[in-house]
């Protein structure tokens, strides 16, 4: 990797020259402007205002302009001398517990290489140093015409740097949060934590760009001439929201892309209908959508057959039920009629015997 600045740690009397690279890399990809009539494009030409001509880098410095618009040129060698001690040096001024520096603070990332053999054992020292002590040591270096502050701490085995803003440029969040009174039940933090615990954690090497995948992926289909994809429709907006209705969806449809069976200890849920199982799919990974819907598209494919052999076995049951109830009715009067040709039997007899007497 490319170094983009020389120096050296001050590490209290002990000196570990280094070099300077970036720890990061941007993917994001960039636009150029052109002249829609034509395709042409449109480029910026650096031009002196007082000779009305184009220069080149060469010719150009820098300067500071006061505010009465007076121009002050600034060389290289004036920045060259400037009066400070981090110009050439990571002036290292504190080693603090690293949950005292607020991520509000960190800017870029930068990975410390020790420059040479003999920067190898003092380079060692102070990154076993902040392995034991598990602190960060506090900096100050001078990096693009002006001094800062960095935060070291160990990675891997390499000693990386995090610029830090300086502590009057963070701003108050004065005016930001919620300005209303608003009370939060025990039952939706409960559900909140089960929302937090089903989702677990996250490797982060499995995270990438989906906005830049899709945005390749329209530059390759119009670079072959083909129609971009479609864009999903988007998400209904404007809707007010039942918070515990929410959280218990929430909850389901992240153990569902988990591959978790789905029950009821979220509480009683709410009726399913399409739309929430719509933002149910939409929450989940994107690369879990696609299965989801075809889930569903099946699921409804297959509802009507299922509704019909459901009728088909209602109507059986329901006609055998009646012949049931027929068989055991026909029975009944059989047996009725039975008793009663009983009855009327030895009544007969009696009568019989008395007219031969």
């Amino acid at each position: 990797m490319r170094s983009i600045w020389n120096g050296a740690v001050s590490f209290g009397l002990v000196s570990i020259p280094i070099k300077l690279v970036n720890a990061t890399e941007s993917h994001t990809v960039s636009f150029r402007q052109i002249h829609t009539e034509d395709g042409g494009r449109i480029r910026y030409r650096k031009v002196c205002e007082l000779e009305d001509r184009e220069v080149t880098q060469a010719e150009i410095g820098k300067a500071y302009e006061d505010a009465d618009g007076t121009i002050i040129p600034i060389t290289d060698e004036d920045l060259a001398h400037l009066p400070l001690p981090t110009a050439k040096t990571i002036d290292i001024v504190a080693f603090v517990p690293a949950d005292r520096i607020d991520p509000l603070q960190m800017e870029n990332a930068y990975y410390l290489a020790a420059s040479g053999a003999p920067a190898a054992k003092p380079y060692t020292l102070l990154r076993e140093a902040l392995k034991r002590s598990r602190k960060v040591a506090i900096a100050k270096f001078a990096l693009r015409g002006r001094e800062r502050l960095g935060m070291l701490r160990v990675v891997d085995d390499v000693i990386a740097m995090h610029g830090l803003l300086w502590p009057d440029e963070i701003r108050v969040p004065q005016g930001v949060a919620p300005d209303v009174d608003v009370t939060v039940r025990d039952k939706e933090l409960d559900l909140a934590d089960a929302l937090m615990d089903t989702l677990g954690e996250v490797d982060i090497q499995d995270l990438h760009d989906e906005y830049r995948e899709a945005l390749e992926e329209v530059i390759a289909a119009k670079a072959a001439g083909e129609a971009p994809p479609e864009a999903p429709e988007p998400a209904p907006g404007g809707k007010v929201l039942d918070l515990m209705a929410a959280l218990e969806k929430s909850v389901r449809a992240a153990k569902r892309s988990r591959g978790e069976e789905v029950g009821e200890e979220a509480g009683e849920p709410a009726e399913e209908t399409e739309e929430t199982e719509e933002a149910e799919v939409r929450h989940l990974p994107r690369g879990k959508r696609a299965g989801a819907a075809a889930k569903k598209t099946t699921a409804g494919k297959q509802a009507p057959a299922a509704k019909k052999t459901a009728a088909k076995k209602t109507t059986a049951a329901a006609k055998k039920s009646t012949s049931k109830a027929q068989s055991s009715r026909s029975a009944k009067k059989a047996a009725s009629t039975a008793k009663s040709t009983a009855k009327k039997t030895p009544a007969k007899k009696t009568a019989s015997r008395k007219r031969t007497a």
